[in-house]
C-alpha cells in the first residue's frame, strides 16, 4: 500500500487506535521479518520494474513495527492458513516468520486468528484489506492502492471482517496450526 502504508502511514498509524487487518496470502507487513520482507518486496520490485530502495523500504516496515508496544493501540488480524504456506526466501526466512508469528500472536494488543484451508465458510472477500479504525479500509493490487472512505462501504467491510472472525481459529488452536506448518518446513 504505497501511499496509504508509506507517506500517509505515519500519521494514519498514530491516530488509529483499532487495526482490522485481513490477509490470504502474506504475512502483514507489521509481523515480517526483515528477511522476508526483503523478500517479498524484491519480488515486487522487480515484477514492477521499480526502482530498488530495499533497504529503505524494509528499514521503514521494521520502524513502523514500533506501533505493536504503543499503549491504546489494538491489532486485530485474519490470516488465511495459506498466508502461512506461500513462502518468501527459503526455508529459513520462512521458518523465522513463522517464529516471529507465534512471538507477535503473544503480544496483548493483538488477536490473531487463522482460518485454516478446509473449513466451511459463510464469506470470502477478494482481497486482503486493512481497516483503520472506522475511517478507512486501504486494499493493495500490484498496480494500486484503494482507499475507501465512505461509511456505508467501510461498514460493509467491519460485516466481511465479523464473517471471517467467525470462523478463524484464535489462541492454542492458532498457535497449533502455525506450529503444524512450521514444523512441515523440516
Amino acid at each position: 500500500m504505497k501511499r496509504v502504508l508509506g507517506i500517509r502511514a505515519p500519521t494514519l498509524y498514530e491516530e488509529t487506535n483499532l487495526f482490522r487487518i485481513y490477509e490470504h496470502n502474506v504475512i502483514p507487513g507489521l509481523f515480517q521479518t526483515p528477511d522476508y520482507c526483503a523478500a517479498m518486496l524484491s519480488f515486487w520490485s522487480r515484477f514492477l520494474d521499480a526502482p530498488n530502495d530495499l533497504e529503505e523500504a524494509v528499514a521503514v516496515r521494521m520502524e513502523r513495527q514500533k506501533i505493536l508496544y504503543q499503549r491504546g493501540k489494538r491489532f486485530a488480524v485474519i490470516l488465511e492458513e495459506q498466508a502461512l504456506r506461500i513462502w518468501f526466501g527459503d526455508a529459513d526466512t520462512q521458518a523465522n516468520q513463522l517464529d516471529r508469528l507465534l512471538t507477535v500472536m503473544s503480544l496483548p494488543a493483538v488477536a490473531l486468528g487463522i482460518i485454516p484451508l478446509m473449513v466451511e465458510r459463510g464469506a470470502v472477500p477478494s482481497a486482503g484489506f486493512w481497516m483503520f479504525d472506522n475511517q478507512l479500509v486501504a486494499l493493495e493490487t500490484p498496480t494500486a492502492s484503494i482507499e475507501v472512505t465512505q461509511p456505508s462501504e467501510i461498514d460493509l467491510y467491519g460485516r466481511m471482517f465479523e464473517n471471517l472472525h467467525q470462523v478463524a481459529l484464535y489462541g492454542k488452536p492458532a498457535r497449533d496450526l502455525v506450529t503444524r506448518v512450521a514444523g512441515e518446513l523440516s
